[in-house]
């Protein structure tokens, strides 16, 4: 009867425990920017190593309709962590002087906004799209840029006809020659013209910061009432997504098994180079492999900010701390490639 007593007593331990540690766990909601696709590698990684876990996270990972639509969930809490274009915080903080989302750490630093042609449009420099058709998604974050890359170019945007397309349609279109160039991002565009039947070689992407665009791109951003209330669990956040990224950047071939776990539909191989597109394009630069994984310049983002009002009239400039916020980064010595 003794050890019968001992058993239930240690069986109800063990349940009060196992229902202490459920409790815990934070329950966090992170949104891309998009779909589940090879860039999100990091983040995949992140939870299926139970990195999140690991720092008392319960996350939740959900697509997104753009890196520029998807501020505006975040500052309304919808998300309390999301993954989007830090140009457009600028607009959005200017817009929006109450809500004071920030920016916690920065993943594409060289920004994937691009150009896409086929090659036979002869579409090759900035001054080839006058005369051309450009379609070009009004959400879509490279489109953003349109105004600060016609400048920093000199050429005439007036010679340029614009189409707003829809997301679904844009690749399509371009293959179709409906238009004769897109905006979007280099890793999303070049791998959906693949899926469109246009060979590689046919396809001319070009990147916006190899013609003067100096802007950051996509980073991890957070509701301010959320990082007030709860430092530590973004700090938590942030930690262990720089452990999947680093992670990702070492082994793509393993990250990229995170992601299609929860996108079983997608074509492995196309993910894969996806994701070795965006690591060798927008994340792993010579700044970030010198520096570490997250932080940014904080120069070169002012300089970005200046560079953002060559697109947008801001009635109160921000700052870069206004923008950035380095505080919720582990130490450099941990986020080191």
């Amino acid at each position: 009867m003794k050890n019968a007593t001992s058993k239930i007593v240690l069986a109800a331990a063990a349940l009060l425990i196992g229902s202490l540690q459920a409790q815990a766990q934070t329950a966090v909601k992170f949104a891309l920017d998009w779909k589940f696709e090879g860039p999100a590698a990091p983040y995949f990684t992140a939870l299926e190593k139970g990195y999140y876990k690991a720092e008392g996270l319960d996350v939740t990972i959900d697509t997104g309709p753009g890196s520029v639509a998807g501020i505006a969930r975040v500052a309304a809490g919808t998300y309390p962590l999301g993954f989007f274009d830090i140009n457009s915080l600028m607009r959005f903080r200017d817009q929006n002087p109450d809500q004071k989302v920030q920016a916690v750490m920065m993943v594409y630093d060289r920004p994937p906004f691009s150009i896409v042609s086929l090659k036979k449009t002869g579409i090759a420099t900035p001054k080839d799209l006058e005369g051309k058709v450009l379609g070009a998604p009004a959400p879509d974050g490279a489109f953003a840029q349109w105004k600060a890359f016609v400048k920093v170019n000199g050429f005439d945007a007036g010679k340029v006809r614009i189409e707003n397309v829809g997301f679904p349609v844009r690749e399509p279109m371009l293959a179709q020659g409906k238009v004769d160039a897109i905006t979007g991002f280099s890793f999303s565009s070049y791998f959906n013209l693949l899926q469109n039947g246009i060979k590689g070689e046919e396809i001319s992407v070009m990147l916006m910061s190899d013609f003067g665009i100096t802007m950051y791109g996509n980073a991890i951003m957070v509701n301010p009432d959320f990082a007030k209330q709860n430092p530590k669990v973004v700090a938590g956040f942030v930690k262990a997504t720089v452990k999947g990224f680093i992670d990702a950047a070492k082994n793509p071939d393993e990250a990229i098994k995170y992601v299609l776990k929860y996108n079983p539909t997608a074509e492995p191989a196309i993910e894969l180079e996806r994701l070795k597109m965006s690591l060798r394009d927008s994340m792993v630069t010579p700044w970030v492999k010198a520096n570490g994984v997250g932080g940014v310049d904080m120069q070169r983002l002012e300089k970005s900010i200046d560079q953002a009002a060559d697109t947008y009239d801001f009635k109160n400039r921000p700052t870069a701390q206004d923008i950035f916020n380095s505080e919720f980064l582990p130490p450099a010595a941990e986020r080191k490639l």
